[in-house]
């Protein structure tokens, strides 16, 4: 796209640098290989942030360059900028290392930690500007992640409305016994559903698959071999990193949030916090009780930011980043 501008607008590349946030491939995916572009362009050299974790890359797409004549200069890992390549790329770093996606879990709630009233009602605990906010990092992510319980209390759409987007995120729904209905408003054109499930029910799936879904069995079973009743959620994520899914973002109940940070899934939460008390109702995850303080999921605070009225507050679970 910069060569076309480029040419667009009549300049020559002939003997220009090219600066990329990463190692340009070398093979065939849904283009065809930037090294090759860079090349045919007559580019003398390449600034590259970081190198591409990807097996089919990794090293080869420097290598290609060079035995073309091109120079090439790639930032050390410590470098502030390949530090910011890297964040800019983390849910295809994950997938590509860990064989999973970057796990963020989104939650709007009260400064007191609530999501809803003991009545349910949850819209609109933050405010307009939170909500856009929120929706701009729906847009970033591959993939949108609920439970069946959000699904049926809330009907939701989980699409970007409130900001522009080229496409609409994938929507995953965890719904163990096969309870979404096949008029649900999440089923969208142009858009994959993934349903995940552990109790086989061949005859909702083919009714689901009809409207549009994919439905995934995959129950959970305890150490002793018995079913859980529950989806086993490790698998689902690396069966959604063999689905290309790099950024998954949450949208759920307090119940997959906690079942989500008790089996240490979660990477990063973006947490919206509105200056008002709500006493009692639900709160962000339900996990534990843990009996021991030492016990609670460390966090690092990555950024805080006013958003509107509210506190936008983005923490990642210490160590995860380090694959």
């Amino acid at each position: 796209m910069a060569l076309r501008d480029a040419q667009s607008k009549g300049h020559s590349v002939v003997g220009a640098t090219a600066y990329v946030t990463l190692e340009p491939c070398s093979h065939h995916g849904r283009t065809g290989p930037c090294c090759d572009a860079l090349i045919q362009a007559g580019i003398k050299k390449v600034v590259a942030s970081i190198a591409d974790p990807n097996p089919l890359v990794s090293g080869q797409g420097f290598a290609k360059l060079r035995a073309a004549g091109i120079e090439v200069e790639v930032l050390p890992v410590d470098d502030p900028l390949a530090i910011a390549s890297r964040e800019l790329n983390i849910g295809f770093f994950s997938r590509m290392v860990r064989k999973t996606p970057w796990v963020r879990m989104k939650v709007a709630a009260s400064l007191d930690g609530k999501t809803a009233l003991p009545n349910g009602v949850s819209q609109w605990i933050t405010s307009p500007e939170a909500r856009a906010d929120g929706h701009a990092w729906r847009a970033r992510a591959c993939a949108i992640l609920t439970g069946i319980g959000t699904v049926l209390q809330d009907t939701p759409r989980l699409d970007v409305r409130l900001v522009d987007t080229p496409r609409q995120p994938h929507v995953v729904v965890v719904d163990s016994n096969l309870q979404t209905p096949i008029d649900a408003p999440l089923f969208i054109a142009g858009r994959a559903v993934f349903i995940y499930a552990a109790t086989q029910n061949d005859l909702k799936k083919a009714a689901l698959e009809a409207a549009g879904a994919t439905v995934i069995y995959l129950p959970g079973v305890r150490l002793d071999g018995s079913p859980t009743g529950k989806v086993d959620l490790a698998a689902m994520l690396r069966d959604l990193g063999q689905r290309e899914i790099n950024e998954l973002h949450v949208e759920a109940g307090h119940q997959l949030n906690g079942s989500l940070i008790r089996e240490a899934l979660a990477d990063e939460f973006l947490v919206y916090l509105a200056p008002k008390f709500m006493g009692q109702g639900s709160g962000m995850a339900d996990f534990g009780p843990l009996t021991d303080l030492n016990a609670a999921l460390p966090l690092e605070f990555k950024s805080t930011a006013m958003v509107g009225p509210d506190l936008r507050i983005v923490a990642r679970v210490s160590g995860r980043d380090r694959f």
